[in-house]
C-alpha cells in the first residue's frame, strides 16, 4: 500500500501526476527500525508542566515498541514513575543537506516498566542494538521500561508530515530496502550524480547542474537538486517496487537508459 502526493515541479507551472510513495505508517515504522537513539520528552517532576528531555538509546520489542534501560538514578526515571505520558523523537540517521528537510518521528505515548515476565526478552533485543549495555545491564540500579505508543506523528521532509494512528503503525513494516538504502544513497552520490541529473531532467523535468539522492524506498526516491533557480527536491518513482540492492541496480539502470533514449 502506498500513499501519493500530487504538485507542480519548480518553475514549470505544469501540473504533474501524483507520484507513488510509503504511506506514512510505514516511513514510521522504517525510520524508528533504522535509529538507535532518540530524544526522550518526560514529564518534569520538579517543573510540573514543562517537558523534560533526555537523549536516550532503545531497543525495539516485535510489535515496534521501544525498550529503555534507564537508572533509577536519572530524571527522565523519576519523570515517568510519577507520570508515563511521554514521547520519543528520531531523527533520520545520516540524513544529506538541510536536517529540517530530513525524516523525523515523534511517537507519543506511555513508558511503564517491562513486566518481570518479559524481562529476559527485553534484554536480549535491546542488547542486539546496543551490545556495550552488557556491562550495565544487570546493575541493581538499571530496570526496562517500555513505550506503549498511542499516537504517532511523521514528518518526511519539508511539507510532508501526517499524523499516524497508533493502529497502522502497529500494523505497518519497515521499508524492504531500509537495511541497505544508507549505502546505495552514498554509491549513487559519489558514482553516478550524471545519472542523477539525466533522471532528473527526463523523469522529474528538471534541469540541474548537481544532484544527491536523499533517500530511497522500494517505490523510488528523492533528489535533492541546484538548479538555476535555487535548490529543488524532486520524487522519482520506479516502475515496479523493487526489494533488495539487486533490483535497485537493475532497475536504475534500466532507467537511465531510457533516459538517455528520450
Amino acid at each position: 500500500m502506498s500513499s501519493s502526493t500530487a504538485g507542480k515541479h519548480a518553475g514549470s507551472g505544469a501540473a504533474r501526476p501524483a507520484i507513488a510513495e510509503p504511506t506514512f505508517a510505514e516511513r514510521a515504522r522504517t525510520l524508528v527500525y533504522l535509529g538507535r537513539v532518540g530524544s526522550l520528552s518526560t514529564l518534569s517532576r520538579k517543573q510540573q508542566g514543562f517537558p523534560f528531555g533526555s537523549v536516550m538509546p532503545y531497543g525495539l520489542d516485535d510489535h515496534a515498541n521501544p525498550i529503555f534501560l534507564i537508572s533509577t538514578m536519572a530524571m527522565h526515571t523519576h519523570n515517568v514513575q510519577a507520570d508515563p505520558r511521554s514521547s520519543l523523537l528520531v531523527t533520520q540517521p545520516d540524513a544529506v543537506g538541510d536536517p529540517l528537510g530530513a525524516s523525523r518521528v515523534t511517537l507519543i505515548g506511555n513508558v511503564l516498566p517491562v513486566p518481570e515476565a518479559e524481562v529476559a526478552e527485553a534484554r536480549r533485543l535491546y542488547l542486539a542494538r546496543h551490545a556495550n549495555s552488557k556491562y550495565w545491564v544487570d546493575f541493581d540500579d538499571f530496570s526496562f521500561y517500555r513505550m506503549n505508543v498511542v499516537d504517532v506523528y511523521d514528518v518526511g521532509g519539508f511539507g510532508v508530515m501526517g499524523w499516524v494512528p497508533a493502529s497502522e503503525y502497529y500494523s505497518g513494516q519497515p521499508d524492504p530496502l531500509a537495511d541497505s538504502a544508507i549505502g546505495i544513497i552514498q554509491h549513487m552520490n559519489t558514482d553516478h550524480e550524471d545519472a542523477l541529473i539525466l533522471l532528473a531532467h527526463a523523469l522529474a523535468g528538471m534541469d540541474a547542474q548537481e544532484a544527491a539522492m536523499t533517500s530511497i524506498d522500494r517505490l523510488g526516491f528523492h533528489l535533492r537538486l541546484k538548479t538555476q533557480d535555487g535548490t529543488r527536491g524532486a520524487r522519482i518513482a520506479f516502475p515496479g517496487e523493487v526489494s533488495n540492492p539487486a533490483e535497485v541496480r537493475k532497475v536504475l539502470v534500466d532507467m537511465t537508459a531510457q533516459a538517455r533514449r528520450m
